[in-house]
């Protein structure tokens, strides 16, 4: 099985992550890291603007799924169930679903103002910005007619199951426990 997970900064994909590796043994492939290694290669600091930037770059010189694509190329290797975190672009969207059947897309979302403090409450180095900076990425990201840019807006609409994050971590899990027990089912 292979889950792919979308959503926007701060929803909750990392927290749907630790759940699938912890209480089901997925392996978790992160598009963060595999950009952020090539942000390292070229010398440049790893933030909110270099990984947006360098994405965007391999994508436009590869393909608009090269990054989800590569992390696939990785993952079906083990021959285990996995998770792709996270899918930025319609083009990965499209391209895990040409590769495989066993490819689902969760998409995750919450209220602005509960994203914006759970970010500053993890304290990432990619994550302190001003709420008016949060508001200007999110909205760089929700929308892109370029197929090489974020466009979360239709990762979210072709995505198979939708989450609100809104409450507690145990309310998200039982939310997406039920949604693993019916693709274990299938």
């Amino acid at each position: 099985m292979i889950i792919g997970i979308t959503g926007t900064l701060g929803a909750g994909k990392g927290t749907i992550v630790e759940h699938l590796v912890k209480t089901y043994g997925f392996l978790h492939f992160s598009a963060r890291d595999f950009i952020a290694q090539e942000v390292l290669k070229r010398g440049l600091p790893v933030n909110r603007k270099t990984l947006t930037e360098v994405a965007n770059d391999l994508r436009a010189q590869n393909s608009p799924s090269f990054v989800i694509e590569s992390l696939y190329n990785e993952a079906i290797k083990t021959n285990q169930n996995v998770i792709l975190e996270s899918i930025r672009t319609v083009g990965e969207v499209e391209a895990m679903r040409k590769k495989t059947k066993n490819f689902t897309l969760l998409s995750i979302d919450a209220d602005p103002k509960i994203r914006y403090q759970r970010i500053l409450a993890r304290n990432s180095p990619t994550d302190g910005v001003t709420w008016d900076q949060f508001l200007a990425d999110e909205m760089r990201e929700l929308r892109s007619t370029d197929p090489n840019k974020q466009n979360l807006f239709e990762c979210n609409r072709l995505a198979d199951y939708r989450f609100e994050n809104n409450l507690t971590p145990e309310d998200l899990f039982s939310k997406v426990d039920k949604v693993i027990g019916k693709l274990l089912q299938a």
